[in-house]
C-alpha cells in the first residue's frame, strides 16, 4: 500500500499545546483530549497501554467508563491528524499498539525534540571550541519558548512533564551562561545570574556561575557573601553544606586564582552577546569603521576638528515607585519577559504594548515588570504618563513628551531643536548606543507613541494604552499583551495582600462574594479592599451585602478620587468615542446574552452589519467591549452597569423599546430560518414581518444553520426569557418553537423544558391559543423525553384539545404524533396506531405531504415494535419514496435509518447495513452530526449482530465521539455498548 504518511504535522508543547497541519492549525479539542496527545507525544514513538492513559489522563480517580473515552479521543484524534486518509487506509499517526497505541514521531515535527536537538549540538559545538556557535544556538533555543510547556493541559502526567520540561530548560540555560562565562561575557551574564540566584536558591551550579561572574567583574567581596548566602540556605533548609564544586570557586576566591580574576584594562570593555552588535550605525544598520566611531549620546561636545567628545553622561531613574500591594500575574509577567529574549540579535529597539479596560490594572503591571527588569539596562530608565485618559488635564503632545525625555538624558533644555521632527530625530541620536528603559503610559493612540520610539537596538519600550494599539504592532513589530482579568485565585490574593490572610481566612464565603461581585476587576476590588481597610471592624459579609444591594450598579465602586472611581475611570474611555460609536456602547447594555454578533448588534442600532462590525472595532480597541472569540463581543459585568445607566440618562423609552424590537426580531427570524434549514418539511408556524433594520439572517445549508445556532445557543435561551419580561411575549413563544428541533436532537431537553415553560406562560399572557397549544405540545415532548409520561400526556392531550379549538389541522396532526410517539413508549402500540392514523388523515385532507412522510415512518416504526418488521419495512419504503419526492433529505435520511432497523429484525444484516450506509450518506452530506451519530449506533448494531466486533466498535467509537462532542446525554449508552466489546480495535 502507497506510504501516506504525513510529512506536514508540527507541534508545539514549550508553551500552550498546539498543532499545525502545513499551515492550519488545528483544533485539539477539550482538556482530557490535550492531555492524551501530549502524553503520547512525549512517549516519542513507544507503546502506551490503555491503564498507562487512562492514569495520565485521570490520575488514581478515572471516571466510570475512561477506557472506551480514551477510544473516542484517539478517534477525534486520528481523523484531526490525517484529515486525507482515504477510508480503508491504515492510520500513519496515531497506530494501534497491542493493547494501546504509538504516535510515530517520524510522522511529526516537535519543538521539545527541536529543544533538545538544538541543546545535543550546542554541547557539540562547545566542545569544539566554537562557543559563539554554542551561544547563539543555546539563546534560539530558549526564545523558542512561549511560556509554561503545557500551559492548561490537566492530569498527572502533565503536571510531571512540566516539572521535567521546566528542569530540562534552566539546565540549558545554566549551560548557555556557563559558555558565555567562557566567552568573558561576564558582566552580560551578570544581570541574569542574579535574578536566577534569588529565583533557585539552592541551586549549586547558579551560584557556582554567579561567584565566577562577580569574581570576573571585580566584585570579589560580593562573591564572598553571594557564597556565604547560599551555603547558609543550604545549611538551614537542606542541612548540608555546599558541593565540592562550589566549594572549589570559593577556595579559588579566597586564593586570588587567576582563572577569578578581572581580564587585563584593555580588554575590560564589556563584551555582548554573540548577534548582538555594538557596531551599528543607528537606523541603517551599517559597519561603523573603527577609526569613525563617535558618542552620540546625551551632553556630547564637539572638539575642535568637529569630532564628538563624550562629556558627563546622565543615567536617568524615572520609575514610578513598584506598588507594595502588586500580586499575581504570572503569567502575564512570563510573557513580558519573553521582551528580553526577543531583544537579543535584533537590529531594532523591542516594543511591548499592554493594553486593557479600565481599571485592570495595566501601569501597575508594567510597573512592576519594569523595575523587574530595570538592570537589564545600566544607562537608566525614563517613565512619561502621556495622559491619553485624564479626567483633569489634557492629553500630553508628542513635542513635550519628547522634550521631558531630552532633558532627563541631559540635554539642556535650550539645546533641543523647534519642530517634532527636529526633536525626534534628536531622541534617536541621543538614544543610540544606550540601553535605556522607557515606559510609556497610558497612550491615545499610535501617532501619539510613533515619535517616542528609540530608532536603533538596545533600548526596550513599554506602552500601556486602552486602546488597541494595532498600528504599532504592524508598522514596528510591537508585541501586544492584551491583560484581561485576573484569576480567580489572584483576585482572591489582591484580597489577602490588602486586607492580611487572617481577616479574609476568617470569613472566606464573604471574600469569595466580594470577587465574585467585584467581577474580578483589580480598580473595583482595590476600592472595595479599601473600604473594608479602613473600617476594620467592618464584617466582609456585611460589605458583601452592600454590593448584593447596589447590583447592577457601580455606587459601591467610588473612591475618594477620580483615579479610584470605576465609574469616572470608564467616563474618560466613553467620551472620546465617536457618537454613534457610544450609541451602540449604550445599545449592547439591552442585549440580554453573554456576548453578541455583529449582525445582532447591527439590529439594536438600525444600521447595516459592515457599519455594527465597524463600531464595534471602535468599541474593542477603547477597550470597553472584548473580543472573546472572533466575531463574538462582550461586556464586562461593571461596563455593562455603566452602558446601561448611560443608556437610562440619555436614550428615550421609545427608542430603547425600538431597539429592543429589532434585536427581538432578528433573532425569532433568524431562529426560525434556521429550524427551517434544518427541517425544511417539519411543521412550521407564520411570523410577522420582522421590523425595519433587524437584519435576520438566512442559511446556506445545514451545516451553516447548526453553527448559528450552536454559537447562538446560551442567547437565544436568554432572548426567550427577556423578550417575556420586557412586554414582547409574542416573540418569547415564537422563538421558543424555532428552537424546540435543534435543542431536542442536542439533548439539551432541561432547556427545552425552561423556555416553553416560559413560553407558555407568555401565550396565556397574551391570550394567544395556538401560542399555549405549541407551548403545552413542547412541554409535554419535553417531559416524554425525561420518563415523566404522566406529565407528558397532560401536556400533549391539552395541546390537542387547544388545536382543535382553534382550527389549527396540522397542529392538531402533530399532537396526536407526539402522543402516538407517548403511547409507543407506554407499550400501547395498536392505540398509538390509532394516532398515527388521526394524524395521517389530516395532513392528506391538507396536502401536507411532508407530514404524510414523516407518519409514515412513524408507523413503519410501531410495527417493528409490534414484532411486524416486513409490515414496517413496507411503510418504510413508502416512507422513503416520498421524501425522496419532495426533496427532504433530512426526513429521507430517518426514513432509511428505520428501513435500516428493520432489515436488522429480519436477520437481513447486508441489506440494513445498506440501508445505513445511505442514511448515513445524507447526514454526512446534510451535516446533522445528531442524526449521523443515531445511525452509527445502528451500524454499530448490525455489525455486532452480524459477528463482526471490530466494525461494530468503530462505528461505536464514532457514534460516541460525535455525541460527546455535543455533550449528548445518550453518549451513556454507546459507553455500555464498548464497555461490554473492551478490547481496543486494532
Amino acid at each position: 500500500m502507497e506510504d501516506k504518511t504525513p510529512v506536514s504535522l508540527r507541534f508545539a508543547l514549550l508553551g500552550p499545546l498546539r498543532a499545525w497541519h502545513g499551515e492550519r492549525e488545528l483544533p485539539l479539542g477539550g482538556p482530557q483530549q490535550r492531555a492524551l496527545l501530549a502524553l503520547l507525544l512525549l512517549h516519542r514513538g513507544r507503546s502506551v497501554d490503555i491503564s498507562t492513559l487512562v492514569d495520565g489522563v485521570w490520575g488514581h480517580a478515572p471516571p466510570a467508563g475512561a477506557v472506551p473515552v480514551v477510544r473516542t479521543y484517539v478517534s477525534r484524534l486520528r481523523k484531526l491528524l490525517e484529515p486525507e486518509r482515504a477510508a480503508g487506509d491504515q492510520f500513519q499517526v496515531v497506530v494501534s499498539a497491542g493493547r494501546g497505541y504509538t504516535l510515530r514521531t517520524d510522522t511529526v515535527l516537535s519543538d521539545v525534540d527541536e529543544f533538545e536537538d538544538a541543546v545535543a549540538q550546542a554541547r557539540h559545538y562547545r566542545d569544539a571550541g566554537q562557543l559563539d556557535a554554542a551561544v547563539r544556538l543555546l539563546r534560539d533555543a530558549l526564545a523558542s519558548w512561549q511560556g509554561t510547556p503545557l500551559a492548561g493541559v490537566p492530569g498527572p502526567y502533565a503536571r510531571a512533564s512540566r516539572d521535567r520540561l521546566a528542569e530540562q530548560r534552566l539546565t540549558a540555560l545554566e549551560y548557555c551562561l556557563r559558555c558565555e562565562l567562557d566567552l568573558g561575557l561576564h558582566e552580560t551574564a551578570l544581570p541574569e545570574l542574579l535574578a536566577l540566584r534569588d529565583a533557585h536558591p539552592l541551586r549549586e551550579g547558579l551560584s557556582e556561575l554567579l561567584l565566577i561572574a562577580l569574581a570576573r567583574s571585580g566584585r570579589k567581596a560580593e562573591a564572598l557573601e553571594a557564597y556565604a548566602r547560599t551555603r547558609r540556605v543550604l545549611v538551614e533548609e537542606l542541612g548540608v553544606e555546599p558541593g565540592p564544586a562550589l566549594r572549589a570557586v570559593h577556595a579559588g576566591l579566597l586564593a586570588d586564582a587567576p582563572y577569578l580574576a578581572p581580564p587585563p584594562r584593555e580588554t575590560s570593555r564589556p563584551r555582548t552577546r554573540p548577534d548582538i552588535r555594538s557596531d551599528r550605525r543607528p537606523e541603517t544598520g551599517q559597519d561603523i569603521p573603527p577609526d569613525t566611531r563617535q558618542d552620540t549620546r546625551a551632553g556630547t561636545r564637539s572638539d575642535s576638528s568637529g569630532g564628538a567628545q563624550p562629556s558627563d553622561v546622565v543615567r536617568p531613574s524615572q520609575l514610578p515607585a513598584d506598588s507594595p500591594l502588586f500580586t499575581g500575574r504570572q503569567s502575564e509577567l512570563l510573557r513580558a519577559d519573553g521582551l528580553l529574549t526577543c531583544a537579543q540579535g535584533q537590529n531594532s529597539p523591542v516594543i511591548g504594548v499592554v493594553d486593557g479596560m479600565a481599571g485592570a490594572g495595566k501601569t501597575s503591571l508594567a510597573v512592576h515588570w519594569a523595575h523587574r527588569v530595570a538592570h537589564h539596562f545600566p544607562d537608566g530608565s525614563l517613565y512619561v504618563n502621556l495622559r491619553g485618559y485624564d479626567q483633569d488635564r489634557a492629553v500630553m503632545d508628542p513635542s513635550a513628551a519628547i522634550e521631558s525625555c531630552l532633558t532627563a538624558l541631559g540635554v539642556a533644555p535650550n539645546a533641543v531643536p523647534e519642530g517634532l521632527d527636529a526633536q525626534a530625530a534628536l531622541y534617536r541620536s541621543v538614544l543610540a548606543g544606550r540601553r535605556v528603559l522607557i515606559l510609556l503610559d497610558n497612550a491615545r493612540d499610535t501617532e501619539q507613541v510613533r515619535p517616542l520610539l528609540p530608532g536603533a537596538a538596545g533600548c526596550l519600550v513599554i506602552v500601556t494604552s486602552r486602546r488597541r494599539l494595532s498600528g504599532l504592532v504592524a508598522g514596528h513589530g510591537a508585541h501586544p499583551l492584551t491583560l484581561g482579568l485576573p484569576t480567580a485565585e489572584e483576585a482572591h490574593a489582591i484580597l489577602v495582600r490588602r486586607l492580611g490572610r487572617a481577616r479574609v481566612d476568617a470569613e472566606p464565603e464573604a471574600a469569595e462574594d466580594i470577587v465574585a461581585r467585584c467581577a474580578r476587576l483589580p480598580l473595583a476590588l482595590a476600592i472595595v479592599a479599601a473600604r473594608a481597610a479602613l473600617h476594620p471592624g467592618f464584617r466582609l459579609a456585611d460589605i458583601a451585602a452592600e454590593l448584593r444591594a447596589d447590583h447592577g450598579s457601580l455606587d459601591a465602586f467610588t473612591g475618594g478620587d477620580a483615579h479610584t472611581d470605576a465609574r469616572a475611570a470608564f467616563s474618560w474611555s466613553y467620551r472620546l468615542l465617536e457618537p454613534e460609536a457610544a450609541a451602540l456602547f449604550r445599545r449592547l447594555a439591552l442585549h440580554p446574552g453573554p456576548d453578541i454578533t455583529a449582525s445582532a448588534a447591527a439590529a439594536l442600532l438600525g444600521v447595516a452589519a459592515r457599519r455594527a462590525r465597524a463600531l464595534l472595532a471602535e468599541l474593542t480597541g477603547a477597550s470597553l467591549i472584548t473580543e472573546r472569540s472572533p466575531g463574538r463581543f462582550g461586556f464586562h459585568d461593571l461596563l455593562r452597569a455603566y452602558a446601561a445607566e448611560l443608556a437610562e440618562d440619555e436614550d428615550t423609552e421609545p427608542d430603547r423599546r425600538a431597539a429592543l424590537h429589532r434585536m427581538y426580531d432578528h433573532y425569532l427570524h433568524s431562529a426560525h430560518q434556521a429550524s427551517l434549514t434544518l427541517g425544511p418539511s417539519r411543521e412550521s408556524i407564520d411570523l410577522p414581518l420582522p421590523s425595519a433594520g433587524s437584519t435576520p439572517l438566512t442559511f446556506r445549508g445545514k451545516k451553516q444553520a447548526t453553527a448559528w445556532l450552536r454559537a447562538e445557543l446560551q442567547v437565544l435561551r436568554a432572548v426567550v426569557e427577556n423578550a417575556s419580561a420586557h412586554g414582547f411575549q409574542d416573540h418569547a413563544w415564537r422563538t421558543a418553537f424555532s428552537l424546540e428541533l435543534y435543542l431536542d436532537r442536542l439533548g439539551y431537553w432541561r432547556d427545552l423544558l425552561e423556555i416553553n415553560r416560559t413560553a407558555l406562560a407568555s401565550a396565556v399572557a397574551l391570550g394567544d391559543p395556538v401560542g399555549q397549544a405549541h407551548a403545552h405540545r413542547s412541554l409535554g415532548f419535553s417531559h416524554h423525553r425525561f420518563g415523566q409520561r404522566h406529565d407528558a400526556r397532560v401536556h400533549l392531550e391539552r395541546a390537542l384539545v387547544l388545536f382543535q379549538e382553534s382550527g389549527d389541522r396540522i397542529g392538531e396532526a402533530l399532537a396526536h404524533r407526539r402522543l402516538g410517539r407517548l403511547t409507543n413508549v407506554e407499550g400501547e402500540h395498536l392505540q398509538a396506531l390509532r394516532h398515527f392514523e388521526e394524524a395521517h388523515a389530516l395532513y392528506l385532507r391538507h396536502g401536507h405531504r411532508a407530514g404524510e412522510a414523516g407518519v409514515l415512518t412513524d408507523v413503519g416504526w410501531t410495527y417493528i415494535l409490534l414484532g411486524d418488521p416486513e409490515r414496517a419495512l413496507e411503510h418504510c419504503e413508502k416512507a422513503i419514496a416520498l421524501q425522496q419526492e419532495i426533496g427532504d433529505p433530512s426526513a429521507e435520511a430517518i426514513a432509511q435509518d428505520c428501513a435500516g432497523y428493520a432489515h436488522h429484525r429480519l436477520g437481513h444484516h447486508d441489506a440494513s447495513l445498506g440501508a445505513y450506509a445511505r442514511a448515513l450518506e445524507l447526514c454526512r452530506e446534510m451535516g446533522d452530526r445528531f442524526l449521523e451519530a443515531g445511525t452509527l449506533r445502528h451500524i454499530g448494531d448490525a455489525h455486532a449482530a452480524a459477528g463482526r466486533p471490530e466494525p461494530a466498535r468503530d462505528a461505536w467509537l464514532d457514534a460516541l465521539a460525535l455525541l460527546e462532542e455535543a455533550e449528548h446525554p445518550d453518549a451513556e449508552t454507546v459507553r455500555r455498548s464498548l464497555d461490554r466489546h473492551s478490547d481496543p480495535p486494532a
